[in-house]
């Protein structure tokens, strides 16, 4: 089967956020649809005319931005003229930010650069869990990286425990609730893969538990799974736009809805080109994670992949106490592509992940595709059939940068360093990286952890598990998987 080739299109159904984004669709290839896909799943499309009917996403509203928190409107100013100064961050999402910060503590004259606002991307835009975690199954990890487990363990939960203290010292309202978080099976099979998985991590030294489904207060569908005691939920939000006006608040020069077109080193520095001017650095950093594409000398080999999320409407306590969900730790399943389920602190419960979309040549933000949510919908009641019909009452998505697992920084040309792609597990991760890569450019000898992900050049290969026909074909798998487990 030939790879399929995601195309833009606009669609003028559907509702639309405040500022009349339209949707920007990835379609797929006709010889392989949504249809026959789902048909295959779950078994015929007589039973799948029966999911569409009661995944209704009636009064669902999409949004090309995040639903976690209003836009900002203290715009930094865009770049004109010439500047110049000791670093240079092009990228305010999470790293780019953390870095330019902690540059600013630290006395470095920096410049940061955003071609949106910063926190526009991925960092407002996520499920909002504060993880240990690393991308990809331990026991893949175990395969590619045996030697460097225990190194990247420790890395994980130092990366939360880094971010937890952050959101403590700047005094960052984002509702973080230190609940821990767990990967909990829905099927045995799963349960068996689980507690494989488990025995892995605690002989790599990571602090995690076997835990039953029951006792530990998740609805009956999740049997049990493995449970990470670091981190916890908040609003991935308010995190973004308080680290932002910190670094408002500081010495660092923000300039905001200023694009970098280039970056090319010379004899003497490096210099950036934007709309309005030049910025001319002795060292830069690159924080443009699935944006990295647009710069030539950035890394190549990082995929990016559109996630979406739901958001229902408010639910009674008292409803989920009824189907035995009475643990606030967020829920993630170890399917292929992972599924999220979480309580927030408005008394909504969010989901997402579960299907994954390959990226159109050009990226932006868009709305959610109308049939991945409408899975997303299904799923939900799959997972939840106790609780009774809840309403889905916005949509949202984001760009991921993702490579083969592991987050990457390194060097991808003279002065010009990056930090990127931390797979989806960002929230905990990007803050500390940016801060441990500011901390090298201020003199430090590297940090262990971030030598633990540190590459040299080439920096990596592209994962070939992230084009549109494997991406689809890891949602069938896990469609049919799940199939099967509801049979045993």
């Amino acid at each position: 089967m030939r790879e399929v080739r995601p195309q833009v299109t606009h669609a003028a159904s559907g509702r639309r956020d405040r500022e009349g984004a339209p949707q920007c669709k990835l379609e797929p290839d006709s010889r392989l649809t949504f249809d026959d896909l789902l048909s295959a799943a779950h078994g015929g499309r007589e039973a799948r005319d029966t999911v569409a009917k009661n995944a209704s996403t009636d009064g669902l509203t999409y949004s090309a931005f995040t639903g976690w928190t209003d836009r900002p409107t203290d715009f930094a100013p865009a770049l004109e003229g010439e500047v110049r100064c000791d670093v240079a961050v092009v990228g305010g999402g999470l790293v780019g930010m953390a870095a330019a910060l902690r540059l600013a503590e630290r006395g470095v004259d920096v410049v940061l650069l955003e071609a949106g606002y910063c926190g526009w991307g991925a960092s407002s835009r996520n499920a909002g869990y504060l993880s240990n975690a690393l991308a990809g199954d331990p026991q893949l990890l175990r395969l590619l990286y045996r030697s460097r487990l225990r190194d990247l363990v420790r890395y994980g939960e130092s990366a939360a425990k880094f971010t937890e203290g952050l959101i403590g010292r700047l005094a960052i309202d984002c509702e973080y609730d230190p609940t821990g978080n767990v990967i909990a099976a829905v099927s045995t099979g799963q349960l068996r893969h689980l507690r494989k998985n488990m025995q892995i991590l605690r002989d790599a030294g990571a602090d995690v538990e076997f835990v039953d489904g029951r006792d530990f207060g998740l609805p009956g569908t999740f049997l049990g799974g493995i449970f990470e005691r670091g981190g916890g939920l908040l609003n991935p939000g308010k995190l973004a736009f308080g680290l932002r006006a910190a670094l408002l608040a500081s010495s660092a020069k923000v300039f905001e809805r200023t694009a970098v077109q280039a970056v090319e080193p010379d004899s003497t520095s490096v210099v950036l080109s934007v709309p309005g001017g030049r910025v001319h650095a002795e060292r830069v950093v690159l924080a443009t994670n699935a944006h990295s594409r647009d710069l030539e000398i950035a890394p190549s080999g990082i995929t990016p992949v559109w996630t979406s999320l739901v958001e229902t409407e408010p639910v009674d306590p008292d409803r989920l106490a009824a189907i035995g969900w009475t643990s606030r730790t967020g829920i993630i399943t170890p399917h292929t592509i992972l599924e999220n389920y979480r309580r927030t602190a408005r008394g909504t419960i969010m989901f997402g992940t579960r299907r994954l979309q390959a990226a159109p040549p050009a990226l932006g933000a868009h709305e959610p595709d109308r049939a991945v949510v409408a899975d997303l919908v299904q799923g939900f009641h799959e997972r939840f059939p106790s609780l009774g019909y809840v309403a889905p009452r916005r949509a949202w998505g984001g760009w991921v940068a993702m490579t083969s697992f592991l987050p990457v920084a390194g060097e991808a040309a003279k002065n010009v360093f990056y930090a990127v792609s931390c797979n989806g597990h960002g929230l905990s991760q990007s803050p500390y990286v940016g801060t441990l890569l500011a901390d090298r450019l201020a003199g430090d000898e590297i940090h262990d952890d971030l030598r633990a992900i540190w590459r040299p050049r080439p920096p990596y290969m592209p994962s070939l598990a992230l084009g549109a026909t494997a991406l689809k074909a890891g949602w069938v798998v896990d469609r049919v998987s799940d199939r099967l487990g509801r049979r045993r």
